[in-house]
């Protein structure tokens, strides 16, 4: 016969409770104060356990004081049993959250030093986060006395139906990880796609990838449609690219002469311009004889896929400005029609034609 509560293990147990809250606050404010310290350090990495810490050790300081609580009361076997279970499957818990949340911050933040860009790629993060999550579930069943070998069965038998279920959002998870894998497109990437769609890649989640355009609006796109698109990436293999500006001038004008002033024109643009590549070297390629004029191209050398609005605005400006200093002309297309007074034809005769008769009402 096991004895009867009294007022002694009352105190004792609500000690050991008190004391383990207790503890749990100290923690956390000395966590607290860590987390400000490793805040100040270059590595990102002791932020990231740091901060989950303080979650998980504080609720493992009151998880301790509830169990010498329950060891203090005179409780039967089965009873302390189940109160040690049920602490253990809670601190478990806790521990799942906090790793689930470790993890998925360090595979962040090592895709983020990878890529070298602001976005992330969240698939990553998400599946991690999804695993970690389902094992620590399983160990939870398992420490409350659940068997999961049949959970495990069930499972794997209807993996097949979910499988089906959902295969449009499965083409899409696998076509987000086959993008990444491939590095085909990272975040920070300004691609276009042949349907017209284009502007930065944001994220790549576990269904879409999000595309900020020039206009600071997004457009979502499924993972197995930008898979199986044609696709110009203008990041890739690097992100300086050059950009052709159409040019004219008249046929009675110094091509030598034009070409040393549009030459002085692009290197003043390339060294003053923001965005510009100051050792791009100039390209000047004449190429047509059209009806009124000489056509040539000129090569611009961008930082950016986005620069190229700036480059080509200000080289216009300076290139017409300096073309009018120089008396450079740049004709505009010209047309000469002649009309001749003559005879006004006679209408044709349509064969065939017969008159339809209609009675009179």
């Amino acid at each position: 016969m096991y004895r009867a509560l009294t007022l002694h293990d009352v105190i004792v147990a609500g000690i050991a409770v008190a004391v383990g809250i207790a503890a749990g606050l100290l923690l956390r404010a000395t966590l607290r104060w860590l987390g400000e310290r490793a805040r100040r350090t270059r590595w990102s990495g002791d932020d990231v356990i740091v901060d989950a810490l303080r979650t998980l050790i504080p609720w493992a300081a009151i998880a301790a004081g509830a169990a010498a609580a329950a060891a203090a009361l005179p409780l039967t076997p089965t009873t302390g049993r189940n109160v040690n279970m049920t602490l253990t499957a809670l601190l478990i818990l806790a521990g799942t959250l906090t790793a689930a949340r470790v993890i998925a911050n360090l595979v962040q933040s090592v895709a983020q030093s990878r890529s070298g860009v602001a976005g992330s790629a969240t698939i990553f993060v998400n599946i991690t986060r999804v695993v970690v999550l389902a094992m620590g579930f399983l160990v939870v069943l398992q420490t409350l006395g659940v068997s999961i070998a049949p959970l495990l069965t069930a499972l794997g038998v209807g993996g097949l139906a979910v499988a089906l279920a959902l295969q449009d959002t499965l083409a899409n998870l696998f076509a987000g990880v086959h993008i990444l894998a491939a590095k085909t497109v990272q975040p920070g990437d300004y691609i276009r796609l042949s349907s017209g769609e284009e502007g930065y890649v944001v994220d790549i989640n576990w269904r879409n990838t999000v595309v900020r355009n020039l206009s600071n609006n997004l457009v979502i796109i499924p993972n197995a449609q930008l898979a199986g698109t044609n696709m110009t990436n203008f990041s890739q293999p690097e992100q300086q690219l050059s950009i052709m500006v159409q040019v004219g001038v008249g046929y009675d004008s110094d091509l030598e002469h034009v070409e040393r002033v549009t030459t002085e024109v692009v290197e003043s643009v390339m060294t003053e311009i923001t965005g510009a590549v100051p050792d791009h070297e100039p390209a000047v390629r004449f190429h047509t004889f059209g009806d009124s004029r000489i056509g040539f191209t000129v090569i611009l050398g961008v930082g950016e896929f986005s620069d190229q609005y700036r480059i080509k605005h200000e080289f216009i400006k300076r290139l017409h400005q300096r073309y009018r200093a120089e008396g450079i002309a740049v004709p505009a297309p010209k047309r000469t029609v002649t009309v001749q007074q003559g005879e006004v034809p006679k209408p044709m005769a349509i064969p065939h034609q017969r008159e339809a008769t209609e009675p009179v009402l």
